[in-house]
């Protein structure tokens, strides 16, 4: 347990300098943020971005700059960034650079101001797969956002839906996708712009300092861990180290790989932005009740309260949604399985053989796991303390811990051994 403790003392430490590690120096009070997401939408941009808005915030930044050129990619993350763009209290402006296309187009519309460079396009946002359900899921969203930003919702729509089409864009059947002039046209974009001097010249930052923010090492990390693949197997394989701590008994070896993985798991949640406090506290709150579990006894109760909160904690950090439940359902599943292989393969494998000691002190070998009191059957002693059935006689000068047949029997009177069970021996009174 003390190997447990300190390990979950690790780990907190770990938990409170991740988020702090990732601070950028203080900014100018007189700036422009300059964020560029280029490429494919994941979990490392939503992280880019989070930092970024939270130190904008932080230093009183005049507006936040997105530069994206994007074909798309992952919604969960898209939506994230749509969240924290459309919640800024800092105005916020975006510039498409090449192209805003699919989950770049949703982030591309929560903006309040967005800029286009020639060439430039938005849209082509039908959702893959392409179902009744994603469709109109997707199709909410961006009306939502267009909406909420002033701008045409049934545009919007036209971008994710393809039945609808747009009188003069699109036909139905075809899905939406505008140009430079075509988004000016409609209103979902301000101006053309030639360059980002161009933009901040438009929205009055001409004289700005711009501060521009590179992905880090985190925002990477956090890219790579918010694959919906690995976050389920980073489940999982929390799950199958606490089974496999409970069938070790406890060697800490189960807590120290679940424990880490649930750093990893946690780590991108924070990075992102999707895990709050609330989900930490949660999951730190359950690990706590689980160890005061061991010592305190609750009928099972701290233990149940302990795993409750954990799994409510994972439930929030991916969504708090079926997609949330599924995931959890299946990451289970899997590590029940991987745990019913190992346990029937592992010992008869070479590496078990290598890893586990062979050797053993058998009786043939010598060794015996206690004393042999046989010997004594049949002697006569004398108790020295009372039998309460338990206490003490005297043998030859010697002495031993034996128990009555189950009568009180008084100090200094003679006994005979009847019964030697191992350590239990019995013995009966002598009668005068």
């Amino acid at each position: 347990m003390k190997l447990f403790r300190r390990i979950f003392l690790l780990v907190l430490c770990l938990a409170v300098w991740i988020p702090f590690s990732t601070t950028a120096a203080e900014q100018p009070a007189s700036s422009v943020i300059a964020v560029t997401i280029k490429g494919e939408i994941d979990g490392g941009q939503s992280a880019l971005l989070h930092r970024a808005f939270q130190e904008a915030q932080k230093n009183n930044a005049q507006a936040m700059l997105i530069e994206l050129d994007t074909f798309g990619g992952l919604v969960d993350a898209a939506v994230q960034m749509r969240d924290l763009i459309i919640d800024s209290p800092i105005p916020t402006i975006c510039y498409i650079k090449n192209r805003a296309w699919s989950a770049g187009a949703l982030i591309a519309l929560a903006h309040q101001s967005i800029a286009i460079a020639p060439g430039g396009s938005i849209g082509a946002a039908e959702p893959i797969p392409t179902t009744e359900k994603t469709v109109a899921a997707l199709k909410a969203e961006f009306a939502a956002t267009a909406n909420k930003t002033g701008r045409n919702p049934r545009v919007a729509e036209a971008m994710v839906d393809k039945s609808l089409g747009l009188p003069g864009y699109a036909e139905p059947g075809q899905i939406l996708a505008l140009t430079d002039y075509q988004a000016k046209e409609v209103g979902f974009a301000d101006f053309v712009a030639v360059d980002r001097a161009a933009v901040l010249t438009q929205y009055g930052f001409a004289g700005a300092t711009v501060i521009e923010y590179q992905p880090q090492w985190t925002d990477r990390l956090a890219g790579w861990l918010s694959n919906p693949a690995i976050k389920s197997g980073l489940l999982s394989l929390i799950f199958l180290a606490v089974l496999a701590e409970i069938k070790t008994a406890g060697t800490g070896v189960g807590a120290l790989v679940a424990i880490v993985a649930a750093v990893l798991f946690f780590g991108s949640q924070w990075l992102t932005g999707v895990a709050g406090l609330l989900e930490i506290l949660l999951f730190a709150g359950g690990c706590i009740l689980l160890v005061v579990e061991l010592y305190v006894p609750g009928v099972g109760l701290f233990g149940i309260a302990g795993l409750a909160s954990i799994l409510a904690s994972f439930f929030l950090s991916l969504g708090a949604n079926m997609s949330a439940l599924t995931t959890m359902t299946v990451s289970l599943l899997i590590a029940i399985i991987a745990f019913a292989v190992l346990a029937r393969y592992l010992p008869s494998s070479k590496l078990w053989a290598k890893l586990v000691l062979k050797d053993s002190e058998t009786t043939q070998d010598g060794y015996t796991s206690a004393d042999d009191y046989n010997a004594y059957l049949g002697c006569e002693g004398i108790t020295i303390t009372q039998l309460r059935p338990a206490g003490r006689i005297e043998v030859n000068d010697i002495q031993l811990d034996v128990v009555s047949e189950g009568r009180f029997l008084p100090s200094g009177i003679k006994v005979r051994i009847v019964s030697v069970k191992g350590n239990r021996i019995v013995v009966h009174p002598i009668e005068e």
